[in-house]
């Protein structure tokens, strides 16, 4: 089903290429502008994952950098039944994180410092669950390719407004003006159809391999108060990777509602809460017989979490940040 869906995402996307190179240079300008989508697609295929973790200055990381996060994402990633992925850490005071890849064999998941200062550890492992989820369902194709064609049509607009066309053939500003605005609203229209109810999904699946809806949905309210608060430079730099991140990173509130690529926070909250509900789960602690990831193994009849570890209370217990 996501082949379709990644299919019918670039063949709308293309669509959109052609609209604007009509608009530009008329047939030639088409013809150009679908040479360039084409290669747009291919190009994004293979290298959209390395532009998005560019983009936002993502640094990898092993266990000998930040043990205690990877040694999490890989006891994640044998959950789900995943190659494990590339790890990296992004240094943004803003908490949030994305999946990135063309395929589980060649993904990565990357964490803002923000992240990972401000959740638990059973938070942070909902979170990472998350991600995990949308690289076992492909979504990641979906959302890095999306984004790269969506940031290459936005300054395909933009160059039209500038330069398109000469004298009488030249359209009229506010056909240009109007198509500068509207492209990439229509792009970022393309990207919610396909992507808002993948959220839903990815939030059940990362529940199910975390083992506690509570984790992620503690983590959503604390993301979305941080997010409300913490602006974040670099993704409003790059708005069109906007729908790879847990919680929409943009502070623009107009963008909240309609044209927000993400479901509301409180019905994921909400949904996450009653999934808990089904499964008998009724507090933090981790399911009898399961471990937070990092942990040793939860003992039967033990509900807190292992004397000793980072996360439980004492001076012995204190957490040591930012996870390695």
């Amino acid at each position: 089903m996501n082949y379709f869906k990644t299919g019918l995402l670039l063949a709308a996307m293309t669509a959109l290429f052609g609209v604007v190179g009509l608009m530009i240079g008329g047939e030639a300008g088409m013809l150009i502008a679908l040479v360039i989508a084409a290669g747009t697609n291919v190009y994004a295929y293979w290298n959209s994952d390395k532009l998005a973790l560019r983009a936002h200055g993502a640094r990898e990381v092993d266990e000998a950098s930040a043990p205690e996060f990877v040694r999490m994402v890989s006891e994640l990633a044998q959950r789900a039944e995943l190659p494990m992925p590339k790890v990296y850490i992004i240094d943004n005071p803003q908490p949030n994180a994305f999946a990135t890849g063309r395929n589980p064999e060649n993904a990565a998941v990357a964490a803002t410092t923000g992240l990972m200062r401000m959740l638990s550890r059973e938070e942070l492992a909902g979170v990472m669950a998350h991600e995990l989820a949308h690289v076992k369902s492909r979504d990641t194709l979906i959302m890095t390719v999306s984004a790269t064609i969506a940031g290459a049509l936005s300054t395909l607009a933009q160059f039209g407004f500038l330069f398109g066309g000469r004298g009488d053939n030249r359209p009229h500003p506010f056909i240009m003006l109007a198509m500068m605005i509207l492209a990439p609203m229509a792009a970022m229209l393309i990207q919610m159809a396909i992507s808002r109810s993948r959220e839903y999904v990815a939030d059940r699946m990362g529940a199910e391999i975390c083992g506690n809806p509570l984790w992620l949905s503690s983590a959503l309210e604390k993301i979305a108060g941080g997010v409300a608060r913490i602006p974040n430079e670099n993704a409003e730099r790059h708005p069109a990777t906007a729908s790879m991140f847990i919680i929409n990173p943009l502070r623009r509130e107009a963008m909240d509602n309609m044209f927000s690529t993400h479901p509301d926070t409180a019905n994921r909250i909400a949904a996450l809460e009653g999934l808990a509900q089904q499964m008998g789960i009724g507090g933090m602690s981790a399911p009898v017989g399961m471990a937070a990831p990092g942990a040793a193994p939860v003992r039967r009849g033990h509900a807190g979490p292992p004397p000793g570890a980072p996360w439980a209370g004492g001076r012995a217990g204190r957490r040591r940040g930012p996870w390695g």
